[in-house]
C-alpha cells in the first residue's frame, strides 16, 4: 500500500474540551506547545485552541506541500492574520496581487550585485561595533540586544533606505510595543476590539504615531529623481506615487516601510544574539572562530570574497538559526480543501509550520538539542531533505534578504571574534521569546575582554 492509496483522514490530537486550556497554553509557552505536540502526536496534529482549530505539520514532505507545492491554496495565516492590525498591510502580511507588487517594487534592491556592493558598508558597520564594546571593557555586563539592534538598523537604514537612522532613537522600543501588540492579537484571536483603551492598547497606538512619523520624515526628506535610483525607499515612494488614490498610496507606502524596518533588522539581531550566546557557552567554537578570523582577516576588515573563506563561521551562523530560528513559525491558512500527505485539511484550515521543532525533528538532526557547526560541514547535508531546515522560510515567500542577512551576520560574528571576548554573566537564564522573531527574553548581557 502507498500514500495514494490510503484514504485522507484526521490528524490526532487533544480532545475538543482542552480548547481553552490550550489557549492559555498558547499565550503562556508557544514554543513548548508546539514542542509536546510533535513528541506526543508526531508528524502531524490538530490543536484545539479557543474557538480555532492548529493543523501542525511537522516533516518536511508536509512543509514542501504546503509552502512550495501547493502554495498558492495557502495565504498567510494565524499570527500575521492578527498581526496585520499592528503592521497593516506590508510585504510580511499582504496577499495575492499587492504582494507580488509589493515583491517586484523591492525585488531590485536585493540582487546579488547590489548586496555584494554592500559589504564594505557592513564590515564598517561591524567594526564600529567592535570598537564600541572594547570602549566598555572592563565596565561590567554590556547589554548586547540593544547594540545589536543599533548596528542592525544601521545597516539597513545604509543599505536599503540609503538613510542614515541614527537620528530616530524611539525605533527599537516603538518596535517592541508592536511587537507585543501583535502577539496580543495572536493570543486573543482579535477578539479584543482596538477602540478598548486598555494600557496596551494605548502603548501601541503611541508606537505606531511614532514609527509613522519616522516614515513621513524618511519620505519627506527624500529628493532628487528617484526614477534613477534603486534603493528601497525610493521604489516605494515611485510606487506609492502611482496609486489612484492618494490617501492609499501613502498609507501602504507607511505599512511597507514599518514592516521592513521591522523585519529587515529584528530577524537578524536575533539570530546574532543567539549565536554569541552559543559561542559563549561552547568555548571551542570561539577558539576556532577567532583563528579563522586571524587567518582570513589579519587585521584587515572582511570583504564580499571572503564569506566563502569564512566557512567555519557561515557554519556556525547557520547551526544558531537551526536551533533558534529567527522566524519560529510559518503560519498558512488554507483557502480550498487539501491532502496533505494522508491527511485531510478543510478549507479555511490554519495550518502551521514550525521551523523550530522542524529543525529539532530527530530523524533528521541526530541529538537535536546539541550545538553542533559540523552539521553544516561540506557533504554533511546531503542526504538531509531541503525543507528540514527553513531560517529564511520557503517557497514563494522565501526571505528576500537573506543573503543580505546571511553576510551581515557572518561579518559581524568573525570581526566580534577577532578581536574580542564576550562571556556570559553567571547564572544568568536565557529564554526564548517567540514574538514575531525569535528573540531572548530580557535581553543578552555580556562582559567584554579584548583579545590580541
Amino acid at each position: 500500500m502507498t500514500l495514494d492509496t490510503i484514504t485522507p483522514r484526521v490528524p490526532l490530537g487533544p480532545p475538543r474540551t482542552a480548547a481553552l486550556r490550550m489557549l492559555l497554553v498558547m499565550k503562556r509557552d508557544r514554543l513548548g506547545m508546539l514542542s509536546s505536540a510533535a513528541a506526543r502526536y508526531g508528524d502531524a496534529s490538530r490543536l484545539p485552541v479557543g474557538h480555532k482549530a492548529l493543523w501542525f505539520f511537522n516533516h518536511p514532505r508536509y512543509a514542501k506541500h504546503v509552502l512550495a507545492d501547493n502554495s498558492a491554496n495557502y495565504h498567510k495565516g494565524i499570527g500575521l492574520v492578527h498581526a496585520r492590525r499592528a503592521l497593516g498591510d506590508g510585504l510580511l502580511t499582504s496577499e495575492g496581487d499587492l504582494w507580488r507588487k509589493q515583491r517586484k517594487v523591492i525585488q531590485p534592491a536585493f540582487q546579488s550585485r547590489r548586496i555584494a556592493q554592500q559589504a564594505g558598508m557592513i564590515a564598517e558597520e561591524a567594526f564600529a561595533l567592535v570598537e564600541r564594546l572594547r570602549a566598555r571593557a572592563g565596565a561590567g555586563p554590556v547589554e548586547l540586544t540593544a547594540e545589536l539592534t543599533g548596528l542592525t538598523l544601521g545597516v539597513l537604514g545604509r543599505s536599503l533606505l540609503d538613510a542614515d537612522l541614527a537620528g530616530f532613537d524611539s525605533i527599537g522600543d516603538s518596535f517592541a510595543t508592536v511587537q507585543d501588540q501583535a502577539m496580543f492579537e495572536l493570543e486573543t484571536l482579535n477578539a479584543v476590539p482596538m477602540w478598548i483603551p486598555l494600557p496596551r492598547q494605548i502603548r501601541f497606538r503611541r508606537a505606531r504615531r511614532k514609527l509613522q512619523a519616522v516614515v513621513d520624515t524618511l519620505v519627506d526628506g527624500r529628493a532628487g529623481n528617484l526614477a534613477d535610483r534603486v534603493d528601497v525607499l525610493s521604489r516605494l515612494i515611485l510606487s506609492a506615487r502611482g496609486e489612484a488614490d492618494p490617501r492609499v498610496g501613502r498609507e501602504r507606502l507607511r505599512d511597507e516601510l514599518v514592516t521592513l524596518l521591522l523585519a529587515g533588522h529584528e530577524t537578524t539581531a536575533s539570530t546574532l544574539g543567539w549565536t554569541l550566546s552559543l559561542i559563549d557557552r561552547h568555548p571551542g567554537v570561539w577558539e576556532r572562530l577567532h583563528a579563522e578570523a586571524v587567518e582570513v582577516l589579519g587585521d584587515r576588515l572582511p570583504e564580499y570574497d571572503d564569506l566563502r573563506r569564512l566557512r567555519y563561521t557561515v557554519m556556525v551562523v547557520e547551526e544558531a538559526m537551526r536551533l533558534f530560528p529567527p522566524v519560529w513559525l510559518l503560519p498558512r491558512r488554507a483557502l480550498a480543501p487539501d491532502t496533505i500527505g494522508e491527511y485531510r485539511v478543510p478549507a479555511n484550515a490554519d495550518v502551521v509550520i514550525s521551523p523550530y521543532t522542524l529543525h529539532r525533528h530527530p530523524e533528521f538532526w541526530p541529538n537535536p538539542e546539541r550545538f553542533d557547526p559540523e552539521r553544516f560541514a561540506p557533504g554533511q547535508a546531503a542526504d538531509r531533505p531541503r525543507y528540514a531546515y527553513l531560517p529564511f522560510g520557503a517557497g514563494p515567500r522565501f526571505c528576500v534578504g537573506n543573503n543580505l542577512g546571511m553576510m551581515e551576520a557572518v561579518f559581524v560574528i568573525a570581526l566580534l571574534c577577532r578581536h574580542l571576548r564576550l562571556t556570559g554573566v553567571p547564572g544568568y537564564r536565557l529564554v526564548p521569546e517567540p514574538m514575531l522573531s525569535l528573540r531572548i527574553r530580557g535581553g543578552l548581557p555580556l562582559v567584554v575582554r579584548p583579545v590580541s
